[in-house]
């Protein structure tokens, strides 16, 4: 089961943006973040929410779209996101955003907001490309708060595949005359070095 989900959670870019995900939903994928694992225990995160079409659509102007895929600009209007998750530090909390700590908390917790998702049915796309200073500007965030990462959701309309690694060795995902997108991955026993 968990591989299952593991597969289904792909980096998806574009979604049917007309499919809403409730408030509900979205509390429960915090949740879910909530109860991962924190180093040191520190729990310094702190969320906004959003399944807003206004609110969307200044949250989706603040990102960077598929940095391998130079010629598209991102999801076209009715394949944006439905819902967004934004990450915070909260300062008040810890000073230390610079540590490797605090962006591991931030990636367990994505992971877990991800998983949660793709039980649902709900794919997403987490970004740490973001135009930082102005998503704070359009929260008239205060200063104790640094966004870490947004994470994009919405039902996937996008077909997703995992290629193995080809003979070129090229890591970088693309996409095929169809649309489709393709995700090459390293093979299994590439990764172990000792058994």
């Amino acid at each position: 089961m968990i591989k299952d989900l593991v597969k289904f959670n792909r980096s998806y870019r574009r979604f049917y943006q007309d499919e809403a995900i409730n408030i509900e939903t979205l509390t429960e994928l915090i949740d879910l973040a909530r109860l991962s694992p924190s180093a040191k225990n520190i729990q310094a995160h702190k969320f906004i929410i959003s399944n807003n079409a206004q609110r969307n659509a200044e949250i989706f102007e603040t990102l960077a779209w598929a940095g391998y895929l130079p010629d598209w600009k991102g999801p076209v209007e009715s394949e944006r996101p439905a819902a967004y998750i934004i990450i915070l530090g909260d300062r008040t909390i810890s000073s230390n955003f610079d540590n490797d700590y605090m962006y591991t908390n931030s990636g367990i917790i994505s992971q877990s907001i991800l998983l949660g998702a793709a039980e649902k049915g709900v794919g997403g796309c987490i970004f740490a490309s973001i135009q930082r200073k102005r998503l704070a500007e359009i929260y008239n965030l205060p200063q104790e708060f640094e966004i870490m990462l947004v994470i994009a959701l919405g039902k996937p309309k996008e077909i997703v595949i995992i290629d193995e690694l080809n003979e070129v060795k090229s890591i970088k995902y693309w996409r095929d005359k169809d649309q489709v997108h393709h995700v090459p991955k390293r093979n299994l026993e590439d990764l172990i070095l000792y058994k």
